[in-house]
């Protein structure tokens, strides 16, 4: 089973933006207060210590034309870095920006995977999921 938190809605692109993604807006808009831009800051720090960046590993797994619509998923069994996602949905509460957590035992075709996540192309339809 795989777990994502993304906007329920697509963007222009027709891509779900992620959690990390949608705080990281906001942050590049300027929306965010003095302690949710440190916190953003610490956990972004965070996980770019204990989590493996899969563009680099593979710069091409999130090349638009290679690979549309690519989206990184967390495995379950990832509980250490799920569970720190909650300060950024409180962000994102607090702004009014809608995210949601999807969950699947099939997202899409698998194009990396590591041990905490894998990262998918969707099927032609869209994610193979329910969310929760």
């Amino acid at each position: 089973m795989y777990v994502r938190f993304q906007s329920p809605t697509p963007n222009q692109r027709g891509t779900y933006p992620g959690v990390f993604g949608l705080v990281n807006s906001l942050a590049f808009e300027g929306e965010l207060t003095e302690a949710e831009e440190k916190f953003r800051r610490s956990s972004n720090d965070w996980y770019n210590a204990n989590f493996t960046n899969p563009s680099d590993e593979d710069p091409t797994v999130y090349d638009r034309a290679l690979n549309p619509g690519a989206a990184a998923w967390f495995k379950r069994s990832a509980a250490h870095l799920i569970d720190r996602v909650t300060g950024y949905l409180e962000i994102l509460k607090a702004h009014d920006v809608p995210c949601v957590r999807v969950e699947s035992s099939d997202p899409g075709r698998v194009i990396y995977e590591d041990a905490d996540q894998v990262v998918v192309v969707p099927y032609e339809t869209g994610y193979a999921s329910s969310s929760s």
